[in-house]
């Protein structure tokens, strides 16, 4: 059959997934009475509550005979190294932008990516249908984008497609008859090569095929995914496995072999080159090795990725409530879950400290956010230091990542960002109203300065505010950047919170722990309104008497509090500071006990 390989390729929340949705019903790969999801690719718990993709995944729609395996990729980017090993695998790109937000940084990365790679994009510029879509404006931005990034003349003449992803329907010019998707399927067909010469897929030619995505499952063990190069495989096969550098890492035997149809992955006999398939039988083979026949010597090369920007250490936890919650404690077990993660997640480094703490470094807070996240629902428990960023040292030179921040906020609050940012050492490169009272603002900021500042973003602009990161480049150190202002709430006592005890400390700041809450010796229960921390009892209950008063029992009412999420709560931390994190909470706590608490648990144990 016929093939194309494609990859969509967006911004954030600029409706890839959506659109997939669309491609999946016209198609006709879903049938009229099927009942799918909306947003059936984000198939993960947390891609559905967050709203975003995580995790790379593959589908195949079949179109006027011609078989279009599509690949839809995340938008954020902390999972960039998901898109950057997706592109070795197709021969074009659908790059999607928002009509109303433009071009923005993950565009930007995507895009340099794909043109690096000598793809040629088609332009679709999604949801048409808004209220403030700026159709001419964004177009304009795109091909200035293009140019920024020396696109070559075959890739600056590229065809642009106007289209409503959510209601399914893609048109030319702005003028057309807005009805279905055939435009963008035409375009696909015609603009986007065939994999490769039909004389690579011959019996004649040897096997070969280069592993882009690697997942486990309960019945099949491992599944590699990939393009096959050239050559024919078939189930039961003998099969190579060759490392980058060439060398054998294994030899085995293909129990099962999976192509993509629709929503499902069917099992098949043969399979030709071009075709995206998954390979199951192979136990150690991950991202990046060649799959070959046994007559092959030379591996694929694979695309380096870029490194990783931010670490943390995750260690076990050794708290007074530790393995009260959580199955998974011991730091064996914690080393073989990170490792099997970072096998699957080039973009991911793991390297242990030593005494049961690993150090663990990704692309951002919510890429590092979503591991620990997916861990604690497997029943694990971790105690996480403060992210810091990954130094470099060039001729003697200290080096940092910068990232590139682009913040859209309504005219009114432009001064406090422009103010908070240059805090954090960031640079403003420009700066332009976006129409409707909002503002586009540009800055090159370090990447350490940035660490914890969302959430202050959003406070700062009444929620109304977006930003988006991008990393830049490495430069010289920008010097010290102040941390948090105030102190914190540190609990002197073992034993449950008291409404009693936790009313007499709310004009001290404010609470992170409600009546009920087991609390420690050394754990952090509030944020006091100083910059010093603060020694409290939140245990200490109503002493009671048989005398009666004048005047009635004051009844107590405690402020509601929201409990922080899990990256809110890495932000918030300091260097002398953890986060406890099992199956049902999220604590924060000292590192190590101050002097004159150390004495009162020395003296409350004897």
């Amino acid at each position: 059959m016929d093939i194309r390989n494609i990859a969509i390729i967006a911004h954030v929340d600029h409706g890839k997934t959506t659109l997939v949705d669309q491609l999946l019903k016209q198609s006709g790969s879903v049938r009229e009475n099927q009942q799918m999801a909306e947003r059936a690719m984000d198939s993960n718990d947390q891609e559905r509550e967050r709203g975003i993709t995580i995790l790379a995944k593959c589908t195949s729609v079949e179109w006027n005979g011609v078989r279009i395996n599509t690949v839809d990729t995340p938008g954020h980017a902390d999972f960039g190294g998901e898109v950057e090993r997706i592109l070795s695998m197709v021969d074009g790109v659908v790059l999607l932008v928002d009509a109303a937000e433009s071009v923005m940084p993950q565009t930007k990365f995507v895009l340099s990516k794909a043109l690096k790679l000598g793809l040629k994009p088609i332009v679709v510029i999604n949801k048409i249908d808004r209220h403030d879509a700026q159709p001419e404006e964004t177009l304009e931005s795109i091909f200035d984008l293009f140019l920024s990034l020396e696109a070559n003349d075959d890739q600056l003449d590229f065809h642009v497609l106007y289209a409503s992803g959510r209601n399914g329907w893609a048109v030319d010019s702005l003028e057309d008859e807005r009805k279905d998707l055939t435009p963008l399927f035409k375009r696909i067909v015609e603009d986007v090569p065939a994999p490769k010469p039909q004389a690579l897929a011959s019996e004649d030619q040897p096997f070969k095929m280069l592993v882009t995505t690697l997942e486990a499952d309960n019945f099949l063990g491992r599944i590699l995914t990939g393009r096959i190069e050239s050559g024919v495989i078939t189930t039961g096969r003998n099969i190579k496995v060759l490392s980058r550098t060439g060398e054998v890492i294994e030899k085995a035997r293909i129990t099962k072999l999976l192509a993509f149809r629709g929503l499902a992955r069917v099992p098949v006999d043969r399979a030709e080159a071009g075709d995206i398939v998954a390979i199951a039988g192979l136990t150690t083979a991950t991202v990046a090795d060649t799959l070959c026949d046994p007559s092959v010597e030379e591996a694929i090369p694979a695309h380096p990725i870029d490194p990783p920007t931010l670490s943390m250490t995750l260690a076990v936890n050794d708290s007074p409530l530790a393995g009260r919650e959580g199955d998974k404690v011991q730091s064996r077990v914690i080393r073989e879950r990170l490792l099997r993660e970072a096998e699957g997640n080039v973009a991911l480094k793991v390297a242990e400290t030593g005494e049961g703490a690993f150090e663990v470094s990704g692309r951002g807070e919510l890429q590092l956010g979503v591991l620990i996240e997916s861990m604690r629902r497997e029943g694990f428990e971790l105690s996480i230091s403060r992210p810091r960023v990954v130094m470099k040292t060039e001729d003697g030179q200290r080096l940092e990542p910068i990232e590139e921040v682009t913040v859209d906020v309504d005219d009114d609050y432009t001064g406090t960002v422009i103010e908070k940012i240059s805090l954090r050492k960031g640079e403003m490169t420009d700066m332009r109203p976006t129409g409707a009272g909002k503002t586009r603002i540009v800055f090159h900021a370090p990447a350490r300065g940035l660490i914890g500042y969302h959430g202050e973003f959003l406070t700062d602009t009444r929620g109304t505010g977006v930003m988006n990161r991008m990393f830049l480049d490495y430069a010289p150190h920008k010097g010290p950047i102040g941390g948090r202002v105030n102190g914190v709430l540190i609990s002197t006592e073992d034993g449950e919170a008291v409404a009693y005890g936790l009313w007499y400390l709310e004009e001290r700041g404010k609470l992170f722990v409600t009546p009920g809450t087991k609390v420690y010796l050394g754990m952090i229960i509030g944020q006091h309104a100083k910059d010093n921390d603060l020694d409290v009892n939140p245990t200490k209950a109503k002493q009671l008497t048989n005398i009666r008063t004048t005047s009635k029992d004051e009844a107590v009412r405690l402020t509601p509090i929201v409990p922080m999420t899990l990256e809110q709560a890495m932000a918030y931390i300091q260097d002398d500071e953890l986060v406890e994190v099992t199956p049902q909470n999220i604590r924060l706590r000292k590192r190590e006990l101050v002097p004159h608490l150390r004495k009162r648990a020395k003296q409350a144990a004897e």
